[in-house]
């Protein structure tokens, strides 16, 4: 990093300097430092660009009492180059073995001042968030947003439908899932990516099936339609199509025969499309509308429902998402470029 952006981040006040301060700071304007302990990169491909940083609060007691719960979000604070809201996409994960530091399933958070944040290099503040190294620091404020239902998900059938990015919001719960598995009835992924090179967490996916946690993948196209002459993948022998195919199997009871949709929770992150078909399908299933659940987004620049910037009709997806149930979303999603 350089000195002026050390210079820069000087100004996050240090939690340990002022012994009169608040305990715990609740001032949601104030950033708190972390510091990159890995880098991991997931995607490098010529059409994407993908990393996830392992975050370390500094010693405090806002990092003594964080919590967040799968679904939430941070603000992302690099001076110098601004804000960006960014998802949770889990605890601290030993990649090997498939396992994290174990979640309250039941209260539905991790309590951790460790955690992982999976970015996509598109813009100012995230390309300057690729450019970090371990040891560097940023400013995190948050945890912000509705959650996942982790409660309403003991004892049913869990059906996690991603496309492409919208893995990542999702991963908590798989491993939140994973850390007390005989809470849950079946629970399957259904995984929708461009192309094979573009599978997010591809190492991870062995992992979720040892923990019985049941993985479908499904790509756009066989190669990369954005990369010119991209080779086609020789090992894919997966199907090719939109992931509303794998859910839309379910419909037959020769193939799924213990698919049991009044006792099924979805949860759907990807493109807004993607999802609007998807809860669609799934109540053409006889998947209850209060069953399903989306991640939402839109420009969340402050994080608490000041600004506006996130409004979609009466909602502000900072505060009021963005994880939002279909039976509110639905007529919403009706609405052309709302």
């Amino acid at each position: 990093m350089n000195s002026a952006r050390l210079s820069s981040l000087a100004s996050i006040p240090d939690p340990q300097a002022d012994p009169q301060a608040d305990p715990i700071d609740r001032d949601p304007w104030h950033p708190h430092r972390a510091t990159i302990t890995r880098i991991d990169r997931e995607l490098d491909t010529p059409t994407s660009s993908v990393f996830t940083l392992e975050l370390r609060l500094e010693p405090s007691p806002y990092a003594d009492a964080y919590r967040f719960s799968p679904g939430q979000f941070n603000m992302l604070l690099l001076p110098g180059s601004g804000e960006v809201a960014i998802s949770h996409s889990g605890p601290p994960i030993d990649r090997a073995s498939g396992t994290a530091s174990p979640g309250d399933v039941e209260s539905g958070t991790f309590k951790n001042c460790t955690f992982l944040h999976t970015i996509r290099a598109v813009g100012r503040v995230t390309n300057a968030l690729e450019k970090l190294r371990v040891g560097d620091g940023l400013g995190v404020r948050g945890p912000y947003g509705t959650s996942w239902p982790m409660q309403q998900l003991i004892g049913q059938d869990v059906l996690l439908l991603s496309g492409g990015l919208g893995m990542a919001p999702l991963r908590p719960v798989v491993y939140a899932i994973g850390s007390r598995r005989d809470d849950f009835g079946r629970v399957d992924l259904l995984y929708g990516s461009r192309s094979p090179e573009t599978i997010l967490y591809a190492a991870e996916l062995d992992a979720w099936k040892r923990a019985d946690i049941g993985v479908e993948t499904i790509v756009d196209h066989a190669q990369d339609p954005l990369v010119e002459n991209a080779p086609c993948k020789p090992t894919w022998a997966g199907p090719v199509g939109n992931v509303t195919h794998l859910l839309n199997r379910r419909s037959s009871l020769l193939d799924y025969p213990d698919f049991r949709p009044e006792r099924t929770q979805v949860l759907l992150c990807g493109p807004e499309i993607m999802m609007h078909r998807c809860a669609q399908s799934a109540r053409k299933l006889g998947i209850p509308a209060s069953s399903i659940w989306l991640s939402m987004e839109r420009n969340m620049q402050c994080g608490v429902g000041y600004c506006g910037h996130c409004q979609w009709g009466p909602l502000f997806l900072c505060k009021d998402g963005p994880v939002v149930p279909y039976d509110l979303a639905e007529t919403l999603l009706e609405i052309k470029d709302l």
